[in-house]
């Protein structure tokens, strides 16, 4: 009670209030490095991070003027132009290793995976799929797939049924859940685990009936309840 009579005190009373005011410049006054230092630190974090968003940012549109043949060469199917360069133009593998904490530079690594994945190179597809950050609700699931089937081309299920069920997971949608949750039944069946194989193919049962996956699920769900 005499606590919060204080501070009434303090909030009604000018005297006081101006009595706190002295103590405070006082105390600034006999500790000017404490003060200083402080707001040294202050600006310098600020200062610091404004200076390192404008870095990123224009270290970004270099990226992604550089990105741009890559692109095409992927566009055309020409991977290992888009992958390596060509020599006047950068290609994935060096503009991830150039500009990896760009925003250019994090999508690099979804084409320099998917690249690797289809030359048969899958270690180093899932080195740069899991490199790949984003937060949008189709390419993220999408990456998670393709690690899915770099595991599944080297028939490591387990891992494979782990990222088709991420990708599953992942912001689901009635476009391409249904097909990651397939792909996660096959991995689960190759994996001598019918039950959660089972499982995923109820979930497209139940959660997207509409789908061009519907019947195949059905029918796989069925064959493995009969065989058990």
């Amino acid at each position: 009670m005499a606590k919060n009579e204080e501070n009434k005190d303090v909030l009604e009373n000018p005297e006081v209030i101006a009595e706190k005011v002295t103590g405070i410049e006082q105390w600034i006054e006999h500790n000017p490095k404490i003060v200083f230092g402080v707001l040294g630190a202050l600006i310098l974090v600020v200062g610091g991070y404004f200076g390192w968003r404008y870095y990123i940012d224009s270290q970004d549109d270099q990226a992604q003027r550089e990105m741009f043949q890559a692109v095409r060469y992927f566009e055309a199917d020409s991977l290992n132009l888009a992958l390596e360069g060509d020599g006047n133009n950068l290609g994935f593998k060096q503009i991830v290793e150039d500009y990896g904490m760009t925003p250019a530079g994090n999508l690099a690594n979804f084409y320099a995976g998917a690249i690797c994945l289809k030359q048969g190179k899958y270690p180093l597809a899932i080195v740069y799929l899991n490199d790949f950050k984003a937060d949008d609700q189709l390419v993220q699931a999408r990456a998670y797939s393709l690690i899915g089937d770099a595991y599944m081309e080297q028939k490591k299920y387990e891992d494979a049924a782990t990222y088709y069920e991420k990708a599953a997971n992942y912001k689901p949608n009635k476009f391409f859940t249904p097909t990651y949750l397939m792909k996660a039944g096959l991995a689960f069946e190759k994996s001598n685990q019918k039950d959660k194989a089972i499982k995923a193919y109820q979930r497209v049962i139940d959660e997207y009936w509409e789908s061009s996956d519907y019947q195949n699920a059905r029918k796989y769900k069925a064959r493995l309840e009969t065989n058990s």
